[in-house]
């Protein structure tokens, strides 16, 4: 090392960079472990971060990577605790690995889907991260296994689907949105099933057939409805600006009309394609195969009101009745006429009984809807609700089961 004075030799610069890209990195790490979403890009702009001056004051440092690394609320709650106690020694505190659980209807759908993949996925490996091994090798048994399985699925649940950037985190969230739609499927149809038990008393027929028992109500006659199930008619945006989101999408797709009997599907881009055939593939793998076969031109421009216009003219008058709900899945970038998508939106909204518009970039910090298509569409929406995650997709359940 130098003396006071003497300026820093290139190898001893290169030296000190070498420790703080380990330190760095080390940190990286235990945010992950903390089941902060962290990825490469994230960590290259923390470098910069560093190299720009930022790490001559800690608690300026703290600040820029908190900014920068934390993408949630209970992520940036729990930063300052974690960035104590790697960067400064302090006492961390033992929640962080339970914090950000919540309850509610979204998650007692998404967790157990998660979990289910991981249980198919590891079989019966045991999980590492549920104990600790003692100096002789043995597992010990901890009962941190449990929470920190919990607050990974509260993570995966809420985590960007353009933030998935592990193959592995989004084959499991690929996985989850068809176990989710599965299951949404199979509350629905319970809801529905208990509804139409429910029956009420005709007193006009039950006093004239009893006439002949002196009015006496032996045999009583109940109103009978004709019921319609409820009809899933699911249009899935597929061009460039989508691309992020269409893969779970897709998987979602597959699952509701895997469990749907009463369900269509279309994909449109520049063009309409009708998809519901491919989509009940038993086999996902091959339903994608046929579909990247059918959407031939995904990925270029959006022409929403052109493609509403085929749905409406050609396939509308079949797929829709008085009980069924549309869901278009899009984030409204209209590159054709955007007039000519209010007029299909109104002459849709004529047939069904509702529309749904799942767009992606509401979910983002800072979105409103100013683009053209997605002005021209709204005032003939039911519901606009975010799509980017598996929590958003969970809480149009609630949604679906009054229709």
């Amino acid at each position: 090392m130098s003396c006071c004075g003497t300026p820093p030799s290139p190898e001893e610069l290169d030296e000190v960079g070498k420790l703080i890209t380990q330190k760095l990195s080390g940190f990286i790490r235990t945010l992950r472990d903390a089941a902060f979403t962290v990825g490469l890009r994230e960590g290259e702009d923390a470098a910069r971060l560093i190299a720009s001056g930022y790490a001559r004051s800690p608690d300026l440092l703290r600040q820029a990577l908190k900014h920068l690394l934390s993408s949630r609320k209970e992520e940036w709650d729990r930063f300052d605790g974690i960035f104590g106690a790697y960067w400064q020694g302090k006492r961390a505190r033992s929640k962080i690995v339970t914090a950000g659980t919540s309850s509610g209807s979204a998650n007692s759908l998404v967790k157990p889907a998660i979990e289910r993949s991981d249980m198919s996925a590891e079989g019966a490996v045991p999980d590492q991260a549920s104990g600790s091994l003692d100096e002789d090798g043995t597992h010990e048994r901890t009962g941190e296994g449990r929470a920190e399985g919990a607050s990974r699925a509260d993570v995966l649940a809420s985590t960007d689907f353009r933030k998935l950037n592990d193959p592995a985190e989004i084959a499991e969230a690929h996985d989850v949105a068809a176990r989710l739609a599965q299951a949404m499927r199979t509350r629905l149809t319970r809801r529905d099933l208990a509804r139409r038990r429910g029956y009420r008393l005709d007193l006009r027929r039950t006093i004239h057939r009893n006439i002949s028992h002196g009015g006496v109500p032996i045999s009583l006659v109940k109103r009978q409805r004709k019921h319609k199930p409820l009809r899933l008619v699911i249009l899935l945006d597929v061009s460039g600006s989508m691309s992020m989101y269409t893969g779970t999408f897709l998987r979602f797709i597959h699952g509701v009309l895997d469990e749907f009997r009463e369900a269509e599907a279309f994909l449109f881009h520049t063009q309409l394609a009708h998809v519901s055939d491919a989509m009940k593939e038993r086999d996902p793998a091959r339903a994608l195969d046929r579909l990247s076969l059918m959407a031939q031109g995904a990925g270029g421009g959006t022409r929403i009101g052109e493609s509403l216009a085929t749905f409406n003219r050609w396939h509308a008058s079949r797929v829709i009745h008085s009980r069924t709900c549309v869901m278009i899945v899009s984030d409204g970038y209209e590159t054709g006429d955007a007039q000519l998508l209010g007029r299909e939106m109104t002459q849709l909204a004529r047939r069904c009984k509702r529309i749904v518009w799942l767009n992606p970039m509401l979910g983002w910090d800072g979105y409103s809807p100013d683009a053209a298509g997605i002005k021209a569409a709204l005032p003939h929406v039911d519901l606009f609700a975010p799509a980017n995650t598996l929590k958003s997709l969970a809480d149009l359940e609630p949604y679906l089961a009054r229709l």
